[in-house]
């Protein structure tokens, strides 16, 4: 039962990140050079919202497990979002594959918790690349994605 543990707490982090990122924040900025139809010294606030654009939350989505089938149906046109949906589909792959060998081989499970850990390190790097919006190949696995065509 042990090994049910760690994939449910990081189940619980991504989608607490996952309802985050979802969450539209507005800020109110006061400029107190703008003017207002009148021409009065009035102050106006303008709505702030962060630079999150569908493309990059498609990207980051890429990173979280499954939910990289999301982003595939929903902009895998877009090339940005393709390149990360191939690293998010190699995670996925090594998630699984150590899942599996978890079950089969236990006494080796401490170790497999290991590959998890990195692949869960490796998923906020790429979570972070997608949000600043590049493109740079994750390492160690990042040079496997050209396997998948999509």
């Amino acid at each position: 039962m042990h090994f049910l543990i760690f994939p449910l707490t990081l189940n619980r982090i991504f989608i607490s990140f996952s309802n985050l990122l979802s969450s539209e924040i507005s800020l109110e900025v006061k400029n107190e050079y703008m003017d207002t139809p009148n021409n009065s010294n009035e102050i106006k606030s303008q709505p702030v919202t962060p630079n999150l654009t569908n493309n990059k939350i498609m990207a980051i989505l890429a990173y979280i497990g499954p939910l990289v089938i999301v982003s595939y149906l929903t902009a895998k046109d877009d090339p940005f979002v393709k390149f990360h949906i191939r690293q998010g589909l190699v995670l996925v792959v090594i998630e699984i594959a150590t899942w599996f060998l978890s079950m089969v081989f236990w006494p080796i499970w401490p170790l497999l918790q290991l590959i998890n850990l990195a692949v869960l390190i490796l998923a906020i790097v790429g979570i972070v690349r997608a949000y600043e919006g590049k493109e740079i190949p994750l390492p160690v696995v990042g040079d496997w994605s050209k396997y998948f065509k999509i």
